[in-house]
């Protein structure tokens, strides 16, 4: 007697999107764990790198806080407290707890904790590059754009010599000259720093971006004074981020416009309009996402040489004066936060390819 099928037993077939169901979960599963094994890998090769910097420079931090001139005995004593008499292991065993629960240690030069000095000065390079990639990746992308349709032409000549010259020039002499002619010259925009000494005494800040808590508080004078003084370095950064996002988007465009889809679009009498700026460009926005994210990582942490040339009391400019000082603490704080910086802003590009190309969620 044969023995009875699922069917005789009145049990109904799974479908097909019922028993890929389960093996569905445990891929997103092993995909989510593997992204964050990297992530993970990622985050403690920064800070290893962080470390063995700290202690190969020529720089002793026991001496950079008691002075060159204190006594033996006290710089053994310091250096105890400090635990650098300890085997190298194990002071990267403390320096990695110490970090993972927000202790960069203490600034020698402002006797502040570190990460309190960081979230005193991030915000004003995090406001000064956010204007920076608006300006950068606003006119960056359709100056791409154009320059890929009209390939071979002025305009394409024209845009292509803007972002060469973007590349070759040093920021700092843009700085510099900006300040000169703007400034200097014309009085057009307000000088270094980020608002006028009058505002800087009676304004409360509350979030530390002085254009948000000058609006939040009503403060419109003081509101177009912050703005006076951010639009130059702002736009200076936005030049650097403009040369290289137009190009990068010229060339993913040129790549698009050369694809099978668009004859066939054409062929079926689409406009060019349409054509450009709802198909190619959407597919050319995946990898520009990339770009887009790297050139913002870019401003937050390269935007050193724009802060010390305008006096921009940010984050590359605490990290220059206390490089200046030997004050490793912040220095190594300050590189542990741009380097998370970058690691999250590609976090968020791979979650936005979700967005922006479908065939990536199946995979």
């Amino acid at each position: 007697m044969a023995v009875p099928d699922s069917l005789t037993l009145g049990a109904a077939p799974l479908s097909a999107a019922q028993s890929s169901r389960p093996s569905n979960h445990v891929r997103h599963l092993k995909a989510l764990g593997r992204f964050l094994v990297v992530i993970g890998l990622t985050y403690l090769g920064l800070l290893a790198v962080t470390f063995f910097i700290g202690r190969v420079i020529p720089v002793d931090p026991v001496l950079a806080m008691v002075g060159d001139n204190a006594p033996p005995h006290v710089v053994a004593r310091v250096r105890e407290e400090m635990g650098l008499n300890k085997p190298l292991y194990t002071q990267f065993y403390i320096y990695l707890r110490k970090v993972l629960s927000g202790d960069f240690g203490v600034s020698v030069l402002t006797a502040n904790p570190v990460m309190q000095d960081i979230r005193r000065t991030f915000p004003a390079t995090m406001e000064l590059a956010s204007l920076g990639i608006l300006f950068g990746a606003g006119l960056g992308v359709p100056l791409g754009v154009w320059a890929a349709v009209r390939r071979g032409k002025l305009v394409d000549q024209v845009v292509r010599v803007i972002g060469l010259v973007g590349y070759s020039v040093p920021i700092f002499w843009l700085g510099l000259m900006g300040l000169v002619l703007f400034y200097a010259k014309l009085d057009w925009v307000g000088g270094p720093g980020r608002i006028d000494v009058v505002y800087e005494y009676t304004l409360v800040p509350s979030t530390g971006f002085l254009l948000l808590d000058t609006a939040m508080a009503g403060e419109w004078d003081a509101f177009g004074n912050a703005l006076s003084h951010l639009i130059l370095p702002a736009s200076l950064l936005g030049y650097f981020s403009l040369a290289y996002i137009s190009r990068m988007t010229r060339s993913f465009m040129l790549n698009e416009l050369a694809q099978e889809y668009v004859v066939a679009a054409r062929a079926k009498g689409l406009s060019e309009a349409r054509i450009i700026w709802r198909h190619a460009l959407r597919n050319a926005m995946v990898p520009l996402v990339t770009v887009i994210a790297l050139s913002y990582a870019g401003l937050l942490e390269g935007s050193v040489l724009t802060e010390t040339v305008f006096a921009w009391p940010g984050l590359g400019l605490y990290i220059t004066n206390s490089l200046q000082n030997a004050d490793m603490n912040a220095v190594l704080g300050g590189t542990i936060v741009v380097g998370s910086v970058f690691i999250g802003l590609n976090l968020l590009s791979d979650l936005l390819y979700t967005l922006l190309d479908p065939r990536t969620r199946t995979r």
